[in-house]
């Protein structure tokens, strides 16, 4: 058995910690993937850095982590996005998906 038994199913959750680099900001991409994530039953947050890219991480079933990570080289109808940075990990606990500022 792992560590993480009976600890509600974490031992089959995974983390992506994602940067969105492109036409990213300002263009409604923290709300529509908030909003993806909650349809995906993806936990985690979604921040602007101050070099214009996005940050973002996900935590949730493998499937729905990687949809997400998937949606993020599209994103928002008005974004350009140019790269799509992912590293992958073992969960830290996200619970609910929020903006943070």
């Amino acid at each position: 058995m792992s560590d993480d038994a009976g600890t509600g199913g974490d031992a089959d959750r995974v983390r992506a910690h994602v940067f969105v680099s492109g036409r990213v900001q300002g263009v409604y991409y923290r709300a529509t993937t908030r909003d993806a994530a909650r349809d995906r039953g993806v936990d985690g947050w979604v921040r602007n850095l101050d070099d214009g890219r996005v940050e973002a991480v996900f935590e949730g079933s493998r499937d729905a982590v990687e949809g997400m990570v998937e949606w993020c080289h599209t994103g928002s109808p008005a974004a350009v996005v140019e790269d799509v940075e992912v590293e992958y990990g073992g969960p830290e606990g996200e619970r609910g998906f929020e903006i943070r500022r």
